[in-house]
């Protein structure tokens, strides 16, 4: 197994939770009025997701790999188009929804395809899978309330 190739897809992983991370901070008290039996939902994704990072972290440096411990640019030109959005929208609370919604089946998608890209150690493998279940896990509860609200 090439180590320099796990700790490449790792990093990638890594810069897409820190857009989770960053993500979750522009929610940060926008829907709870609304929504508040979310909220405890919501403060599991945040603690997962720093988890998360904390694992993806370690495995890099058992790689022999530094950490690239940033956000992506797909998910800083993300955050971006919600701040625009957000300036110009009526109803906050369903683009704030659509918004998560949006990260986590981004996040979603870039877990599926480290798992497949056959770049992964074991190690790294199982615990992308993890936290592949926790990404889905996540998803679904918010892409059913965005789906009431719609």
């Amino acid at each position: 197994m090439n180590n320099e190739k796990t700790v490449s897809v790792l990093n990638d992983l890594l810069n897409i939770t820190n857009d989770r991370i960053e993500g979750f901070s522009k929610v940060e008290d926008k829907v709870w009025e609304n929504h508040s039996a979310l909220k405890n939902d919501y403060d599991q994704m945040v603690s997962q997701s720093q988890t998360m990072k904390s694992d993806l972290i370690r495995l890099i440096s058992e790689k022999g790999g530094e950490a690239d411990n940033t956000t992506s640019t797909a998910g800083a030109v993300h955050r971006a188009w919600i701040d625009i959005k957000n300036s110009f929208t009526g109803d906050k609370n369903e683009s704030t929804l659509e918004n998560v919604v949006f990260g986590e089946k981004a996040a979603i998608k870039a877990y599926e395809d480290a798992l497949e890209s056959g770049d992964l150690c074991p190690e790294s493998s199982q615990v992308v899978s993890d936290h592949l279940h926790h990404l889905r896990s996540s998803y679904a509860k918010f892409e059913n309330l965005e789906r009431l609200n719609s």
